[in-house]
């Protein structure tokens, strides 16, 4: 298993975020909402993740910064809690709710705890096949 978040792994394209807002489905934990939309985004990866920091919630673009990469850190360590059970590409994006920043290890909890509402919303989406 690789601990990486290589250029590939970030989700940069326009099109394919405003596709992601428009039709994805989320999921919530504090502070964190994962938008979530399963699509083919032609990268070698199964997941493609972008992080943002609402402006309107933490003002100075110093803690938004440091937030992010807190958020990026965090993804990058426990990824593989995301990709273990996805069998098709997908495409995410972790907007942080706080107004104020908090500690490495309460978004490294937050970040599990989404996860696991991810994978039990994936498989609900899913239809059976008896």
């Amino acid at each position: 298993m690789q601990y990486t978040l290589g250029k590939e792994e970030r989700l940069k394209s326009k099109k394919l975020i405003e596709q992601l807002f428009a039709e994805g489905k989320h999921v919530k934990s504090y502070p964190f909402r994962l938008i979530y939309l399963p699509i083919n985004h032609g990268a070698k990866s199964l997941v493609k993740a972008g992080f943002a920091v609402p402006k309107r919630n933490v003002k100075l673009a110093v803690n938004r910064n440091r937030i992010k990469r807190l958020m990026r850190e965090v993804y990058r360590k426990n990824k593989h809690s995301f990709t273990e059970s996805l069998t098709e590409p997908y495409i995410f994006m972790f907007i942080y709710m706080a107004k104020d920043e908090i500690n490495y290890v309460d978004l490294e909890l937050s970040l599990k705890k989404v996860s696991a509402k991810l994978q039990t919303k994936i498989k609900e989406d899913k239809p059976s096949s008896i």
